[in-house]
């Protein structure tokens, strides 16, 4: 968080390229997951998929951007921020041109999982950059970026097809190939600036600061934490129950057809737009943090509520109040930045937020599945959904003060 006496510079002030660099890196982020799903059907003409590698494609993300997680801030701490954004990028765009390449599964499942792990890089560098050159303009940066996440998600479906119909599932997956070697050139600028002051940073940007091992390690033991991680852990665990199951629940309860389902999760990301530009901002100046938790709570129950006791009288409302639910998502981003001093901390609990919290994600679509083929309804997935928020509830309690984790580790 910025020193309550920092002037807040003019956002372009000497970071133009910066602020380019954070918002092309956020619109690659979701590419690799959602490009892939809408061209199956013309992809398995040419490379056969059977129902496990289909499983095993959209099961991966959420493994491959914990792991991400987990040792991303290693590499941060030897390369640097820059430069491993970089090799985060460079990673993607491998990954991305194998994937449009793949001559069979296992190809098309490399280039799938390289291009995640570039992107759960990303997922980690981003909060940590937004502190290094933007420590005046957190909540509107963080805004920012995270809206462009939220786009993100949708871009790659909407595009998908038509690009596939004219000039084939190759081209498609290609597309995103050049959009992450374009969001390169940023940060090549920037580098070779750097090495032309001899300088790794802005003139108007605070010192650079790799996390350290010893903080690493610690982050473990620190309370804030466990909560930001519960946090973040919680609302994707939602989000990717939601993502998996959410057609299949509303056409099972609520007797709709498979396209007004299909518009129903698109509803539920679309949602997610003006939360992810209003939250970050709000963040950074309420005193009570948990009130944002308490409110997405509110979302949730209401939502899962109304889908389990009333599914079909006002369908669109029970969406629209889940995908209100997932405020908490940009509320996760900031509170990364809000909840350190420096970079090293700001690195270390991006990190350890997002690795733990992103197995925990995992979890949710394989839960949701196991009980609903015990029971054959939907009755215990939605209670365990809904029992998820009392959670929340204690994230939102632990949350509601300032306090910061450098101070609470004594580091």
């Amino acid at each position: 968080m910025p020193d309550a006496n920092q002037r807040a510079l003019p956002l372009w002030a000497g970071r133009t390229t910066a602020l380019l660099g954070i918002l092309l890196v956020a619109l690659n982020l979701r590419t690799a997951v959602t490009s892939l799903s809408p061209v199956v059907s013309p992809v398995a003409a040419d490379i056969p998929l059977d129902a496990i590698g289909l499983a095993l494609l959209g099961t991966i993300p959420p493994i491959v951007f914990s792991l991400s997680g987990l040792f991303g801030p290693a590499g941060a701490h030897r390369l640097g921020l820059e430069r491993f954004t970089v090799v985060a990028i460079v990673v993607m765009v491998v990954g991305y041109g194998l994937r449009a390449a793949a001559w069979d599964f296992p190809s098309l499942f490399a280039g799938t999982a390289l291009g995640l792990i570039g992107a759960g890089l990303g997922n980690i560098l981003l909060p940590p950059l937004v502190k290094r050159y933007f420590p005046d303009r957190i909540g509107l940066v963080t805004s920012a970026y995270a809206t462009v996440i939220a786009v993100s998600t949708g871009l790659p479906a909407a595009l998908a097809v038509p690009v596939a119909e004219s000039s084939g599932w190759r081209a498609s997956l290609a597309v995103w190939c050049v959009l992450a070697t374009v969001s390169l050139l940023p940060w090549l600028v920037m580098l070779a600036r750097a090495r032309r002051d001899r300088l790794a940073r802005l003139d108007t940007a605070p010192e650079v600061q790799e996390p350290e091992p010893q903080l690493l390690r610690r982050i473990w033991h620190s309370k804030v934490a466990w909560a930001v991680t519960l946090l973040f852990g919680m609302t994707s665990f939602h989000a990717y129950a939601n993502f998996a199951w959410l057609p299949q629940l509303v056409m099972d309860t609520a007797g709709v057809s498979e396209f007004d389902a299909g518009v129903m999760l698109s509803i539920f990301g679309f949602v997610g737009i003006p939360t992810s530009i209003i939250v970050p901002i709000l963040a950074t100046r309420l005193k009570n943090f948990g009130l944002l938790v308490y409110t997405g709570v509110a979302c949730y129950l209401i939502g899962y509520a109304g889908l389990l006791l009333a599914p079909g009288s006002a369908l669109v409302l029970w969406v629209v109040l889940l995908g209100g639910g997932q405020m908490l998502f940009p509320a996760a981003l900031v509170i990364i930045n809000l909840r350190t001093r420096t970079q090293r901390g700001a690195v270390a609990l991006s990190g350890f937020a997002q690795g733990v919290g992103y197995a925990l994600a995992a979890t949710g679509p394989l839960f949701i599945g196991i009980l609903h083929d015990a029971t054959g309804g939907w009755t215990l997935p939605i209670m365990l959904l809904l029992s998820t928020n009392v959670v929340l509830v204690a994230v939102g309690f632990a949350l509601r003060k300032r306090v910061f984790v450098e101070d609470e580790l004594h580091v």
